[in-house]
Protein backbone atom coordinates (compact mmCIF):
# COMPACT_ATOMS: atom_id res chain seq x y z
CA UNK A 1 0.00 0.00 0.00
CA UNK A 2 1.03 3.60 -0.45
CA UNK A 3 3.56 4.57 2.17
CA UNK A 4 5.36 7.68 3.35
CA UNK A 5 9.11 7.96 3.63
CA UNK A 6 10.44 6.86 6.98
CA UNK A 7 11.67 9.54 9.37
CA UNK A 8 14.03 7.70 11.66
CA UNK A 9 14.23 10.55 14.16
CA UNK A 10 10.45 10.53 14.54
CA UNK A 11 10.42 6.73 14.81
CA UNK A 12 13.00 6.88 17.59
CA UNK A 13 10.85 9.43 19.41
CA UNK A 14 7.83 7.14 19.03
CA UNK A 15 9.77 4.29 20.58
CA UNK A 16 11.02 6.41 23.47
CA UNK A 17 7.66 8.02 24.14
CA UNK A 18 5.98 4.61 24.09
CA UNK A 19 8.07 3.63 27.07
CA UNK A 20 6.86 6.48 29.22
CA UNK A 21 3.58 7.82 27.87
CA UNK A 22 0.19 6.52 28.82
CA UNK A 23 -0.81 4.15 26.02
CA UNK A 24 -4.09 2.27 26.10
CA UNK A 25 -3.43 -1.46 26.16
CA UNK A 26 -6.45 -3.61 25.43
CA UNK A 27 -6.54 -6.59 27.82
CA UNK A 28 -2.89 -6.34 28.97
CA UNK A 29 -3.11 -9.86 30.40
CA UNK A 30 -3.74 -11.20 26.88
CA UNK A 31 -1.12 -9.27 24.91
CA UNK A 32 1.71 -11.68 24.27
CA UNK A 33 4.89 -11.13 26.23
CA UNK A 34 8.17 -10.82 24.37
CA UNK A 35 9.04 -14.31 25.61
CA UNK A 36 5.82 -15.89 24.32
CA UNK A 37 6.12 -14.08 20.99
CA UNK A 38 9.73 -15.18 20.59
CA UNK A 39 8.88 -18.79 21.40
CA UNK A 40 6.13 -18.73 18.78
CA UNK A 41 8.45 -17.24 16.18
CA UNK A 42 11.17 -19.83 16.82
CA UNK A 43 8.69 -22.55 15.87
CA UNK A 44 8.09 -21.00 12.44
CA UNK A 45 10.21 -21.55 9.37
CA UNK A 46 11.78 -18.41 7.98
CA UNK A 47 8.65 -16.65 6.74
CA UNK A 48 8.60 -15.46 3.14
CA UNK A 49 5.56 -14.57 1.06
CA UNK A 50 3.60 -11.89 -0.74
CA UNK A 51 0.52 -9.79 -0.35
CA UNK A 52 -1.79 -11.92 -2.44
CA UNK A 53 -4.89 -11.40 -4.53
CA UNK A 54 -5.59 -13.54 -7.60
CA UNK A 55 -5.00 -12.01 -11.02
CA UNK A 56 -8.72 -12.39 -11.72
CA UNK A 57 -9.77 -9.99 -8.91
CA UNK A 58 -9.51 -6.20 -8.89
CA UNK A 59 -10.19 -5.98 -5.16
CA UNK A 60 -11.08 -7.93 -2.03
CA UNK A 61 -14.78 -8.15 -2.91
CA UNK A 62 -14.13 -9.64 -6.33
CA UNK A 63 -11.83 -12.13 -4.64
CA UNK A 64 -14.37 -13.25 -2.02
CA UNK A 65 -17.84 -12.86 -3.55
CA UNK A 66 -19.45 -16.16 -4.50
CA UNK A 67 -19.84 -15.33 -8.18
CA UNK A 68 -16.22 -14.34 -8.69
CA UNK A 69 -14.37 -16.53 -6.18
CA UNK A 70 -11.70 -18.28 -8.26
CA UNK A 71 -10.40 -21.45 -6.58
CA UNK A 72 -8.82 -22.76 -9.79
CA UNK A 73 -6.86 -19.53 -10.26
CA UNK A 74 -5.88 -19.45 -6.59
CA UNK A 75 -4.68 -23.06 -6.76
CA UNK A 76 -2.57 -22.32 -9.85
CA UNK A 77 -1.04 -19.15 -8.44
CA UNK A 78 -0.32 -20.55 -4.98
CA UNK A 79 1.44 -23.35 -6.81
CA UNK A 80 3.77 -20.72 -8.25
CA UNK A 81 4.34 -19.40 -4.73
CA UNK A 82 5.14 -22.90 -3.51
CA UNK A 83 7.64 -23.30 -6.33
CA UNK A 84 9.57 -20.32 -4.90
CA UNK A 85 9.56 -21.79 -1.39
CA UNK A 86 7.09 -19.23 -0.08
CA UNK A 87 5.27 -20.37 3.04
CA UNK A 88 2.87 -17.53 3.84
CA UNK A 89 0.64 -15.01 2.08
CA UNK A 90 -0.97 -11.83 3.39
CA UNK A 91 -4.60 -11.87 2.27
CA UNK A 92 -7.25 -9.16 2.70
CA UNK A 93 -10.80 -10.07 3.72
CA UNK A 94 -13.79 -7.72 3.40
CA UNK A 95 -16.66 -7.08 5.81
CA UNK A 96 -19.24 -6.56 3.04
CA UNK A 97 -18.57 -10.03 1.63
CA UNK A 98 -19.35 -11.40 5.09
CA UNK A 99 -22.42 -9.21 5.56
CA UNK A 100 -23.91 -10.39 2.27
CA UNK A 101 -23.39 -14.08 2.99
CA UNK A 102 -21.83 -14.98 6.36
CA UNK A 103 -21.98 -18.74 5.96
CA UNK A 104 -20.82 -18.70 2.35
CA UNK A 105 -17.98 -16.29 3.13
CA UNK A 106 -16.67 -18.58 5.86
CA UNK A 107 -16.93 -21.57 3.55
CA UNK A 108 -14.85 -19.73 0.97
CA UNK A 109 -12.23 -18.86 3.60
CA UNK A 110 -12.16 -22.56 4.44
CA UNK A 111 -11.72 -23.45 0.78
CA UNK A 112 -8.90 -20.92 0.46
CA UNK A 113 -7.22 -22.44 3.52
CA UNK A 114 -7.54 -25.93 2.04
CA UNK A 115 -5.86 -24.77 -1.18
CA UNK A 116 -3.14 -22.88 0.71
CA UNK A 117 -2.46 -25.87 2.95
CA UNK A 118 -2.06 -28.07 -0.14
CA UNK A 119 0.79 -25.75 -1.14
CA UNK A 120 2.28 -25.60 2.39
CA UNK A 121 1.29 -21.95 2.81
CA UNK A 122 -0.10 -20.52 6.05
CA UNK A 123 -1.75 -17.17 5.29
CA UNK A 124 -2.19 -14.14 7.49
CA UNK A 125 -5.60 -12.54 7.11
CA UNK A 126 -6.23 -8.78 7.16
CA UNK A 127 -9.54 -7.35 8.42
CA UNK A 128 -9.89 -3.57 8.01
CA UNK A 129 -8.10 -1.29 5.54
CA UNK A 130 -7.93 2.50 5.13
CA UNK A 131 -6.35 2.50 1.64
CA UNK A 132 -7.68 3.57 -1.76
CA UNK A 133 -11.36 3.83 -2.78
CA UNK A 134 -13.73 5.01 -0.10
CA UNK A 135 -17.12 3.42 -0.79
CA UNK A 136 -17.12 -0.34 -1.35
CA UNK A 137 -20.26 -1.92 -2.77
CA UNK A 138 -21.32 -5.49 -3.30
CA UNK A 139 -22.04 -6.84 -6.76
CA UNK A 140 -20.16 -6.34 -9.99
CA UNK A 141 -16.88 -4.57 -9.27
CA UNK A 142 -15.44 -1.74 -11.38
CA UNK A 143 -13.33 -2.55 -14.41
CA UNK A 144 -9.63 -1.90 -14.09
CA UNK A 145 -8.44 1.47 -15.32
CA UNK A 146 -5.50 0.95 -17.69
CA UNK A 147 -2.14 1.87 -16.23
CA UNK A 148 -3.45 2.98 -12.82
CA UNK A 149 -2.19 1.32 -9.65
CA UNK A 150 -4.94 -0.36 -7.59
CA UNK A 151 -7.69 1.53 -9.42
CA UNK A 152 -10.41 -0.68 -7.96
CA UNK A 153 -9.12 -1.51 -4.47
CA UNK A 154 -11.67 -0.78 -1.73
CA UNK A 155 -11.32 0.43 1.82
CA UNK A 156 -12.94 -1.65 4.53
CA UNK A 157 -15.36 -0.71 5.94
CA UNK A 158 -14.94 2.51 3.94
CA UNK A 159 -15.22 6.24 4.45
CA UNK A 160 -17.25 7.59 6.19
CA UNK A 161 -18.39 4.09 7.26
CA UNK A 162 -15.27 3.54 9.40
CA UNK A 163 -15.98 6.72 11.38
CA UNK A 164 -19.64 6.01 12.18
CA UNK A 165 -20.24 4.26 15.53
CA UNK A 166 -23.62 3.03 14.29
CA UNK A 167 -21.69 0.57 12.09
CA UNK A 168 -19.64 -0.90 14.93
CA UNK A 169 -22.15 -3.53 16.18
CA UNK A 170 -22.35 -5.13 12.72
CA UNK A 171 -18.57 -5.01 12.35
CA UNK A 172 -18.16 -6.55 15.79
CA UNK A 173 -20.33 -9.50 14.80
CA UNK A 174 -18.22 -9.98 11.68
CA UNK A 175 -14.82 -9.82 13.36
CA UNK A 176 -15.78 -12.00 16.29
CA UNK A 177 -17.46 -14.61 14.10
CA UNK A 178 -14.46 -14.97 11.81
CA UNK A 179 -12.01 -15.08 14.72
CA UNK A 180 -14.12 -17.54 16.71
CA UNK A 181 -14.62 -19.81 13.69
CA UNK A 182 -10.89 -20.00 12.93
CA UNK A 183 -9.36 -19.26 16.35
CA UNK A 184 -7.76 -22.70 16.62
CA UNK A 185 -7.03 -23.31 12.95
CA UNK A 186 -3.30 -23.92 12.69
CA UNK A 187 -3.42 -23.37 8.94
CA UNK A 188 -3.60 -19.63 9.74
CA UNK A 189 -0.35 -17.91 10.70
CA UNK A 190 -1.71 -14.73 12.31
CA UNK A 191 -4.38 -12.02 12.17
CA UNK A 192 -3.51 -8.56 10.84
CA UNK A 193 -6.33 -6.51 12.30
CA UNK A 194 -6.03 -3.20 10.44
CA UNK A 195 -4.02 -2.26 7.34
CA UNK A 196 -2.45 1.20 7.47
CA UNK A 197 -4.88 2.79 9.93
CA UNK A 198 -5.21 6.51 9.34
CA UNK A 199 -4.28 6.41 5.65
CA UNK A 200 -6.27 8.29 2.97
CA UNK A 201 -6.35 11.39 5.16
CA UNK A 202 -8.20 9.72 8.05
CA UNK A 203 -5.35 10.05 10.55
CA UNK A 204 -6.62 9.81 14.16
CA UNK A 205 -10.29 9.54 13.15
CA UNK A 206 -9.40 5.83 12.74
CA UNK A 207 -8.47 5.43 16.41
CA UNK A 208 -11.98 4.48 17.63
CA UNK A 209 -12.35 1.61 15.16
CA UNK A 210 -8.73 0.52 15.66
CA UNK A 211 -9.38 0.36 19.40
CA UNK A 212 -12.60 -1.54 18.85
CA UNK A 213 -11.09 -4.25 16.66
CA UNK A 214 -8.33 -4.94 19.16
CA UNK A 215 -11.00 -5.11 21.89
CA UNK A 216 -13.04 -7.59 19.82
CA UNK A 217 -9.98 -9.70 19.01
CA UNK A 218 -8.91 -9.90 22.64
CA UNK A 219 -12.43 -11.00 23.61
CA UNK A 220 -12.03 -14.04 21.35
CA UNK A 221 -8.33 -14.51 22.17
CA UNK A 222 -7.36 -16.70 19.18
CA UNK A 223 -4.44 -19.08 19.31
CA UNK A 224 -2.73 -17.13 16.54
CA UNK A 225 -1.04 -13.81 17.29
CA UNK A 226 -2.71 -10.53 16.37
CA UNK A 227 -0.97 -7.44 15.04
CA UNK A 228 -1.47 -4.18 13.15
CA UNK A 229 1.51 -2.91 11.23
CA UNK A 230 3.06 0.50 11.77
CA UNK A 231 3.52 2.27 8.47
CA UNK A 232 3.94 6.03 8.75
CA UNK A 233 6.15 7.86 11.19
CA UNK A 234 4.85 11.44 10.88
CA UNK A 235 3.76 13.33 14.00
CA UNK A 236 0.08 13.05 13.17
CA UNK A 237 0.36 9.24 13.26
CA UNK A 238 2.22 9.00 16.57
CA UNK A 239 -0.80 8.05 18.68
CA UNK A 240 -1.88 5.38 16.21
CA UNK A 241 1.64 3.94 15.98
CA UNK A 242 2.09 3.83 19.76
CA UNK A 243 -1.24 2.06 20.14
CA UNK A 244 -0.41 -0.49 17.43
CA UNK A 245 3.02 -1.25 18.88
CA UNK A 246 1.72 -1.60 22.44
CA UNK A 247 -1.18 -3.89 21.53
CA UNK A 248 0.39 -6.21 18.95
CA UNK A 249 1.56 -9.69 19.93
CA UNK A 250 4.29 -9.51 17.28
CA UNK A 251 5.57 -6.33 15.63
CA UNK A 252 4.66 -5.85 11.98
CA UNK A 253 5.59 -2.90 9.83
CA UNK A 254 5.72 -1.59 6.25
CA UNK A 255 8.86 -0.19 4.67
CA UNK A 256 9.45 0.86 1.07
CA UNK A 257 12.79 2.56 1.75
CA UNK A 258 16.21 1.52 0.50
CA UNK A 259 18.39 -0.92 2.48
CA UNK A 260 20.19 1.62 4.70
CA UNK A 261 17.04 3.23 6.05
CA UNK A 262 15.28 -0.13 6.19
CA UNK A 263 18.04 -1.52 8.40
CA UNK A 264 17.75 1.46 10.74
CA UNK A 265 14.01 0.85 10.99
CA UNK A 266 14.65 -2.77 11.92
CA UNK A 267 17.26 -1.79 14.52
CA UNK A 268 14.86 0.62 16.17
CA UNK A 269 11.85 -1.70 16.15
CA UNK A 270 14.04 -4.45 17.62
CA UNK A 271 14.05 -2.41 20.84
CA UNK A 272 10.60 -3.86 21.53
CA UNK A 273 12.13 -7.31 21.98
CA UNK A 274 9.48 -9.04 19.87
CA UNK A 275 9.70 -10.79 16.49
CA UNK A 276 9.51 -8.48 13.48
CA UNK A 277 7.46 -9.11 10.36
CA UNK A 278 7.80 -6.79 7.39
CA UNK A 279 4.34 -7.19 5.89
CA UNK A 280 4.91 -4.77 3.00
CA UNK A 281 8.09 -4.01 1.06
CA UNK A 282 9.48 -4.16 -2.51
CA UNK A 283 9.00 -1.18 -4.80
CA UNK A 284 11.65 -1.41 -7.48
CA UNK A 285 11.71 2.25 -8.53
CA UNK A 286 12.27 3.32 -4.90
CA UNK A 287 15.47 1.24 -4.55
CA UNK A 288 13.57 -1.34 -2.52
CA UNK A 289 14.03 -4.61 -4.39
CA UNK A 290 14.26 -8.32 -3.76
CA UNK A 291 17.94 -8.19 -4.63
CA UNK A 292 18.90 -5.57 -2.04
CA UNK A 293 16.23 -6.11 0.63
CA UNK A 294 15.30 -9.79 0.93
CA UNK A 295 18.85 -10.84 1.94
CA UNK A 296 18.84 -8.05 4.54
CA UNK A 297 15.53 -9.24 6.00
CA UNK A 298 16.70 -12.84 6.19
CA UNK A 299 19.98 -11.84 7.83
CA UNK A 300 18.01 -9.90 10.45
CA UNK A 301 15.49 -12.78 10.82
CA UNK A 302 12.64 -10.48 9.83
CA UNK A 303 9.72 -12.11 8.03
CA UNK A 304 9.53 -10.88 4.42
CA UNK A 305 6.12 -10.33 2.82
CA UNK A 306 6.40 -8.19 -0.30
CA UNK A 307 3.61 -6.28 -2.00
CA UNK A 308 2.35 -7.89 -5.16
CA UNK A 309 2.50 -11.41 -6.54
CA UNK A 310 1.02 -11.78 -10.01
CA UNK A 311 0.25 -9.19 -12.68
CA UNK A 312 -3.52 -8.92 -12.84
CA UNK A 313 -6.47 -6.61 -12.44
CA UNK A 314 -4.95 -4.66 -9.55
CA UNK A 315 -2.33 -3.12 -11.89
CA UNK A 316 0.30 -2.98 -9.16
CA UNK A 317 3.14 -3.26 -11.65
CA UNK A 318 2.44 0.47 -12.10
CA UNK A 319 3.78 2.88 -9.48
CA UNK A 320 1.51 4.64 -6.98
CA UNK A 321 1.78 8.10 -8.49
CA UNK A 322 2.95 7.35 -12.01
CA UNK A 323 -0.07 6.28 -14.05
CA UNK A 324 0.36 5.19 -17.66
CA UNK A 325 -3.15 5.78 -18.91
CA UNK A 326 -2.59 4.05 -22.21
CA UNK A 327 -1.81 0.88 -20.27
CA UNK A 328 1.63 0.42 -21.78
CA UNK A 329 4.21 -1.73 -20.02
CA UNK A 330 6.14 0.34 -17.45
CA UNK A 331 9.88 0.53 -18.03
CA UNK A 332 10.37 -1.02 -14.58
CA UNK A 333 7.65 -2.90 -12.75
CA UNK A 334 6.82 -1.34 -9.38
CA UNK A 335 5.51 -4.50 -7.65
CA UNK A 336 4.69 -8.13 -8.60
CA UNK A 337 6.77 -11.22 -9.27
CA UNK A 338 4.99 -13.15 -12.02
CA UNK A 339 3.43 -12.31 -15.34
CA UNK A 340 -0.12 -13.56 -15.84
CA UNK A 341 1.13 -16.71 -17.58
CA UNK A 342 3.35 -17.66 -14.63
CA UNK A 343 6.70 -16.63 -16.09
CA UNK A 344 8.86 -14.51 -13.76
CA UNK A 345 9.19 -10.80 -14.41
CA UNK A 346 12.88 -11.13 -13.47
CA UNK A 347 14.37 -14.60 -13.22
CA UNK A 348 17.24 -13.19 -11.16
CA UNK A 349 14.68 -12.36 -8.47
CA UNK A 350 12.88 -15.71 -8.45
CA UNK A 351 16.23 -17.50 -8.35
CA UNK A 352 17.17 -15.42 -5.28
CA UNK A 353 13.87 -16.14 -3.54
CA UNK A 354 14.34 -19.87 -4.14
CA UNK A 355 17.86 -19.70 -2.78
CA UNK A 356 16.88 -17.86 0.38
CA UNK A 357 13.87 -20.09 1.10
CA UNK A 358 15.77 -23.35 0.58
CA UNK A 359 15.98 -25.48 3.69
Amino acid sequence: MKNKRTSLIVLLLILKVSTFAQVTIIAPDKVWSAKKASEWYKKQPYLVGSNYIPASAINQLEMWQADTFDPAGIDKELGWAESLGMNTMRVFLHSLAYKADPAGFKLRIGEFLKIADKHHIRPMFVFFDDCWNKVPQMGKQPAQKPGIHNSGWMQDPGDPASKEPANYPTLEIYVKDILKTFAHDQRILLWDLYNEPGNSGKVETTMPLLTKIFTWARAINPDQPVTAGVWSWGGQFNALSRFQLANSDVISYHCYDGPELHLRTIELLTLYGKPLLCTEYMARTRNNTFINTLPLLKKQNVAAINWGFVDGKTNTKYAWDTPLKDGQEPAVWFHDIFRADGTPYLKEETDLIKKLTAH
